[in-house]
């Protein structure tokens, strides 16, 4: 894949043009040196990746001595390459929490915090706009990490229009383009289009061969209302690559380093994990391949973001977006989803 042949999507209703692959930029500053990470972004512009996602909170797993790292690296590097205005630069504020409270004593999407959050990451990125600017999490108290019952909560939380307003008042002094949302419900994008003005252009939510719970209510509104999905995970945090079958735990492998794998070895996890990966394999596929170009031939898709720590994982990702999808695999994978559908939401 070369600069000239990237495929790109439009951003929701915007007018803005987005590489099929988005540059995931959460391990910067903790598993990823700046000098690595300067390779990887530099990798991403040879292939004509113009997208990169971060966050306020990033790196990942978020730790006091690291959070707004990866914006600082990814801000040093566009002072460097003086590519800003070739980039499509995609961040986020922090959701409700209580227990990162290094974070603004903890963040809530209050107005005060909006403007607070967004001059924090004009600062460390070094520029003067950002396109995308996503709410990481709901401030409502919605478990939208992944659940399998629903719990309800108290009505504790700004309301859509404030939210929406305090982001407006940014936009129009131009320090962000576009808006989208990220680990959120069908409710709350609904809530959101309707609520006024900025309009959410699009949703970051996990999406991968285990967890195809964004088909399930997300998927229609993201065609019907052209808020298009910022897939994340689509490898399963690994999982799907088969790097961790049979408990292994590769060297410098972030379940190797950090655990926090809870959402992918719940019951029956695992074992769907293993026949996707068999499956790949007697199709003939790599397992990382057929999980990479499964998400990205999803027709809600805007883009697919890949996080690696090794250029050789970032050019095996990126070449997987090369490979040709077929009705045989089509059928193959969804009628092993149907006998197992969404174990790891």
């Amino acid at each position: 894949m070369s600069q000239n042949t990237m495929p790109v999507s439009l951003l929701g209703r915007s007018k803005i043009q987005v590489s099929r692959i988005c540059l995931g930029t959460m391990t910067y500053g903790q598993q990823n040196s700046e000098p690595e990470a300067f390779e990887q972004m530099d990798y991403a512009r040879q292939l004509g990746i113009n997208f990169f996602d971060t966050a306020e909170l990033y790196a990942i797993p978020p730790r006091p001595d690291t959070c707004g790292a990866t914006e600082i690296i990814i801000g040093n590097w566009l002072k460097a390459r003086s590519q800003r205005d070739q980039i499509v630069l995609a961040t986020k504020i922090t959701g409700r929490t209580e227990n990162l409270s290094w974070i603004r004593n903890g963040s809530r999407h209050t107005k005060a915090q909006i403007d607070e959050a967004i001059e924090g990451s004009l600062k460390r990125l070094q520029t003067d706009y950002i396109d995308l600017y996503q709410l990481h999490w709901p401030d409502r108290r919605y478990a939208g990490f992944g659940f399998h019952t629903y719990q309800h909560y108290d009505d504790d939380y700004a309301s859509f229009e404030t939210i929406l307003e305090a982001l407006e008042t940014h936009k129009k002094a131009g320090r962000i383009r576009e808006i989208g949302l990220s680990n959120e419900s069908p409710f709350g994008v609904m809530k959101f289009l309707g609520a006024g003005h900025p309009r959410v252009q699009s949703i970051q939510n996990a999406y991968n061969l285990v967890n195809r719970t964004f088909e399930y209510g997300l998927a229609e509104i993201a065609l019907n209302e052209q808020v298009g999905l910022l897939a994340y995970s689509p490898l399963a945090q690994g999982y799907l690559t088969g790097k961790y079958r049979g408990g292994s735990e590769p060297k410098g492998a972030r379940r190797t380093l950090f655990g926090r794998m809870g959402r992918y070895e719940g019951p029956g996890g695992l074992g769907m994990i293993d026949a996707y990966c068999d499956l790949a394999q007697s199709m003939g596929w790599d397992p990382a391949d057929m999980a990479l170009k499964f998400v990205d031939t999803r027709p809600f898709v805007t883009a697919t973001i890949i996080g690696a720590t090794t250029m050789d994982q970032l050019k095996s990702n990126c070449a997987a977006f090369n490979k040709l999808w077929t009705a045989e695999i089509e059928k193959a994978v969804n009628a092993l989803h149907a006998s197992h559908p969404n174990p790891c939401p």
